[in-house]
């Protein structure tokens, strides 16, 4: 549903389906930023470019979702790619030599699943996979208890990959490596490089709830509202919003956009690879990240842990050095970490933000 822009001055959300509200302001004045979308990542991606000419936005963000659908098709993790090809060979048992830029990823995201204590680990591909939700198709599927057993018994993890240069074994045939939580914000700083080799200053760049600003709306902060987990309870309104910065990062975990119903019970995409079953502690998790080196990357991995943690969310993102962070717990309650709640503008109806 896309909410129509108001004739007069006040502001409106246009929203999306990929879980943040993005506030455009309506009325007469400066011209509208450009507006691209595309789909990719299994989610809808939508640009917002203001301060050049349309031809010149629209040159720059072609090369931006380029660039999104040669990361979206070199690293699926079950259509045929290169990532798909390793995970081939790891379940053969055999070594593969990857790319550079693969090496550099596996790399990184083995020093980020470190630091988050394991929760967040793509080394966990055959339980996603084994719960259904490596499809663009998603079906009530509950896994054989055996079969889950079995595979949890193996303890799948990124971390059993050693990576020599470009040549990668794993000590485990179980791992298989799916980028679903930490390739779209790898996106995003990708996104702000082009856009500013571009010449492109001011631009939002959202890729399924994980958003990243660039300057400004015509000399304004970009406004973003948070998405309601619970949209439905209160006739779509988003949960909030906010003022985002240059170079600010904002991402959401949430267990409302891939998801299943099976037997009155919910089931997310976001697996814990401790129990190897869809976390239950939380709605949703919002983080707020200050600009810096990988803004868009944080965004995306770190709201894995700090979600799936449940009731030590926090102690999660204090080790994770991340202090904006908005919880939406699986009772509804809403609260918020002071860096994130003194920005915030509650928007649904009822809404209360409270301290952790």
């Amino acid at each position: 549903m896309r909410l129509s822009l108001p004739a007069g001055g006040g502001p409106a959300f246009v929203l999306l389906r990929i879980g943040l509200l993005i506030g455009l302001l309506a009325g007469c004045g400066p011209a509208a930023p450009v507006h691209m979308e595309s789909f990719v990542f299994g989610t809808r991606v939508e640009l917002l470019i203001a301060g050049v000419p349309e031809a010149k936005a629209r040159a720059a963000g072609n090369q931006v979702l380029a660039e999104f659908d040669r990361l979206h098709r070199t690293y699926h993790a079950w259509q045929p790619s290169e990532l798909s090809t390793l995970n081939a060979a790891i379940a053969d048992g055999r070594s593969s030599e990857v790319s550079t830029e693969l090496a550099g990823y596996l790399r990184e995201a083995q020093a980020l699943s470190r630091q988050g204590e394991g929760l967040f680990d793509p080394g966990v591909g055959r339980l996603i996979a084994l719960w259904g939700f490596q499809t663009d198709d998603i079906q009530p599927h509950l896994p054989p208890p055996a079969e889950l057993a079995a595979l949890l018994a193996q303890h799948p993890s990124i971390a059993d990959l050693v990576i020599d240069g470009r040549r990668v074994t794993s000590r485990n045939r179980a791992v298989a490596i799916d980028f679903g939580g930490y390739l779209k914000g790898v996106a995003l700083d990708r996104a702000a490089v082009i856009l500013k080799a571009a010449g492109v200053h001011d631009a939002l760049i959202n890729i399924g709830g994980n958003i990243l600003a660039l300057g400004s709306k015509n000399g304004a902060p970009w406004r973003v509202g948070i998405q309601h987990p619970r949209a439905e309870s209160v006739g779509g309104a988003p949960l909030a919003s906010l003022e985002l910065h240059d170079g600010e990062a904002i991402g959401t975990s949430g267990d409302y956009q891939r998801y299943f119903m099976a037997e009155g019970a919910r089931y997310s995409h976001l697996i814990d690879p401790r129990t190897g079953r869809p976390a239950q502690g939380a709605q949703a998790v919002t983080l707020l990240i200050p600009p810096g080196p990988q803004a868009g990357m944080r965004s995306d991995a770190w709201s894995k842990p700090i979600f799936i943690a449940g009731a030590n969310w926090r102690a999660m993102a204090a080790k994770l050095g991340v202090t904006a962070v908005l919880k939406v717990g699986a009772d509804g309650t809403v609260k918020a970490t002071l860096q994130l709640r003194q920005r915030l503008k509650p928007e649904a109806p009822g809404v209360v933000i409270e301290a952790p």
